[in-house]
């Protein structure tokens, strides 16, 4: 229950998990210093699962006990003062940290909390004789209320697991020698021994020729990444065979993985709105129920002829215990801290749960090409030998080209994996925007774009004038003798991904700063619904704003530093996290950490999952409170239906609130 001034949170919980798990009346921080704010401490401390539902045992046993002597062994001890004593006793392990917990409330301000619905509605229940109801009532609530505090357990597990994915302490090396120290003390430019099963404590530059790590922690991808000399690899990831050397790159607090858990655990503090308005509506909907209550005990005293009190007064005490919101108040946030915990396994980090929301409402995906849909790795795609066998072709070409530093030229590199004429390469010549003209062998060669060739008058197939990827066209001794066709290469999953959304109505749009003919092809393959090239950042801005205008829900994906502008401009902003620049990922509202595009139409079916299960308790809480106050009022409901009403209801939401976690993607 949300108490009239929720922004007063309490000093201290140390005493929460011994008070029966209790629903606090002050705002509950998790482990790390972040409100939930749902108005309960669901946190569990030391406590094993038997702790937890002790008093709760206690209670049933003493209660069970007293039905059995007031109605099946009747015992002529068990009258007067023992036999209400001993209700008490069953009472008190269940009802005192409620009772004290309404009294502390009243004190901070909070005086219409549900603390004091239940304390009213039982201790009026004692006072009417009516013992076993009033014992039974606060019974339900306290199993209820340790329901709701293992569900919010499970619901924290999968985020809470990210805190174990760094290690307190590296090894590092020091004058050939190894030396354990804390990661926090770790210094840019230090080396640390990693050995087979040891998680990165920092990120880094590998040193090893190669090495194969679990990134699950980082990415939700199961499958080993292996990784070679003087590439990047991200604390968390977990070392799988042999003795590893890392080069440190950033400090502790730098690293991805806190950013990663900075962003996760401020994530429940940014709510959705149908957070907000149930929580406005809790602190309007509580006082207006006590005074329902006291005039349904007080005002037939002026219209019925033949008012009795006591009647009156237990009508009154079923309306209390039925009107009290804790499956709307439970249930929804669980709900969206599920959805938030479900994505995080998935690979997604939502920076709150209104993002959620938004992205059960995206109806356009705008996505950046390189980086996002594609690898944005130059790779060969194509070898085309004209009057030379392609092997000499590739030898010959690969070595001209080591003499360069284009990205172009290194994917033919990689191609040729290796070359025995690498040192054979004399007068070098690079010509500024055509390409390379080198001796090999005694042979002249030209490698370049087309006009290159046509800057030496050397004729060449026309054909590859039409082709919309980067040409590299190559001549010997002044003869054309083929080419390489470059493309970056389109993830694996990207069309899927397309499909997927589009199975859903999504439309697809892509921006690139490409040309417009490799933007084209590209679209053309994916099915992308609308694409656009050479366009300047400046440009998508624009284009994002355009469809904005249109009452559009748009989401943006992108990867570098150049799409930060748009991803802040969409509703939901998207990164690559595996990629994507550090501005890009602070500016953005979600991250998918393994770049994957599929992961796209997961995060919107996440938020339209989550948002339908929200709904879905909302619907469930409203219709069966309304029909038993109804029944309440009238006479025709006990207090029976009134736990019904309210612990059953809260646990039949709190159970489909963490449907989701189990739910796959």
């Amino acid at each position: 229950m949300i108490h009239s001034d929720d922004t007063d949170c309490c000093e201290t919980k140390q005493n929460a998990a011994v008070k029966r798990n209790k629903a606090a009346s002050c705002c509950s921080t998790d482990d790390h210093g972040h409100d939930d704010h749902d108005g309960h401490d669901h946190s569990i401390g030391d406590q094993t699962t038997f702790q937890l539902f002790l008093p709760a045992i206690i209670s049933f046993l003493l209660l069970i006990i007293a039905v059995v002597f007031d109605n099946y062994m009747p015992q002529t001890w068990f009258t007067g003062w023992v036999r209400i004593i001993w209700y008490i006793v069953a009472y008190l392990p269940v009802g005192f940290p409620v009772l004290k917990e309404a009294l502390e409330s009243a004190k901070d301000g909070s005086f219409f909390s549900e603390f004091l619905l239940m304390s009213i509605a039982t201790v009026g229940a004692f006072a009417i004789g009516e013992y076993p109801e009033g014992v039974a009532v606060m019974l339900f609530y306290a199993i209820g209320e340790t329901f709701q505090t293992l569900a919010v357990t499970r619901a924290k597990a999968n985020i809470k697991t990210l805190l174990d994915q760094r290690p307190d302490e590296v090894t590092i090396l020091e004058n050939n020698k190894t030396k354990i120290i804390k990661a926090t003390e770790a210094q840019i430019g230090t080396v640390i021994q990693l050995k087979p099963g040891e998680k990165l404590g920092l990120d880094g530059e590998l040193l090893s020729e190669t090495a194969s790590f679990n990134t699950a922690a980082l990415t939700g991808e199961s499958k080993p990444d292996t990784k070679n000399k003087g590439e990047s690899v991200l604390a968390g990831m977990i070392n799988l065979n042999s003795v590893t050397e890392v080069k440190i790159t950033a400090l502790y607090k730098d690293s991805k993985l806190s950013k990663i858990l900075e962003m996760v655990q401020d994530a429940t503090a940014k709510k959705a709105p149908t957070e907000l308005f149930i929580r406005k509506f809790a602190k309007i909907y509580t006082p207006i129920v006590v005074y329902s209550a006291i005039a349904i005990c007080l005002l037939p005293y002026f219209f019925v002829e033949h008012y009795i009190f006591r009647d009156w007064l237990y009508r009154a005490l079923v309306f209390l215990v039925i009107s009290c919101p804790c499956a709307l108040v439970i249930s929804i946030p669980l709900g969206y801290f599920g959805g938030i915990g479900a994505a995080s396994k998935n690979g997604i980090l939502f920076k709150g749960s209104s993002f959620l929301d938004i992205m059960a409402a995206i109806q356009v995906v705008v996505m950046d090409k390189t980086g996002t849909l594609t690898k944005g790795v130059f790779k060969v795609q194509k070898v085309v030998a004209v009057g030379i066998p392609e092997a000499d072709l590739i030898q010959y070409t690969a070595a001209l080209e080591t003499k360069s530093t284009h990205p172009v030229g290194t994917a033919i590199i990689e191609y040729a994996n290796g070359t025995d004429k690498e040192n054979l390469v004399t007068a070098v010549e690079e010509i500024a925007g055509h390409g390379l003209k080198g001796t090999i062998d005694g042979n002249e060669i030209l490698a370049g774009n087309t006009k290159l060739l046509k800057k030496f008058n050397i004729a060449y197939d026309s054909e590859i004038d039409n082709t919309p990827f980067t040409i590299v066209v190559v001549a010997i001794n002044q003869k054309y003798a083929g080419y390489f066709l470059i493309a970056d290469e389109i993830k694996e999953d990207a069309k899927d991904a397309i499909q997927s959304l589009h199975r859903i109505n999504v439309k697809t749009v892509m921006l690139s700063g490409d040309k417009t003919a490799v933007v084209n092809s590209v679209a053309k393959v994916l099915n992308i619904d609308e694409a656009y090239g050479d366009l300047l950042p400046e440009d998508k801005v624009t284009k994002v704003t355009e469809l904005k205008n249109k009452n559009l829900k748009i989401a943006f994906v992108g990867d570098g530093v150049n799409d930060a502008p748009v991803v802040a401009l969409a509703h939901a902003g998207i990164a690559m996290g595996g990629l994507g620049s550090d501005a890009t990922i602070e500016t953005a509202d979600i991250v998918i950490q393994n770049d994957q595009p599929t992961k796209i139409f997961t995060a919107i079916n996440i938020g339209k999952k989550t948002k339908q299960i929200v709904w879905q308790n909302i619907g469930l809480a409203f219709v069966v409170k309304a029909v038993v106050l109804i029944l309440g009022a009238g006479g025709l409901a006990t207090m029976w239906e009134a736990v019904f009403a309210d612990v059953g209801v809260a646990l039949l939401a709190i159970l489909n609130a963490v449907r989701i976690q189990r739910m796959k993607f």
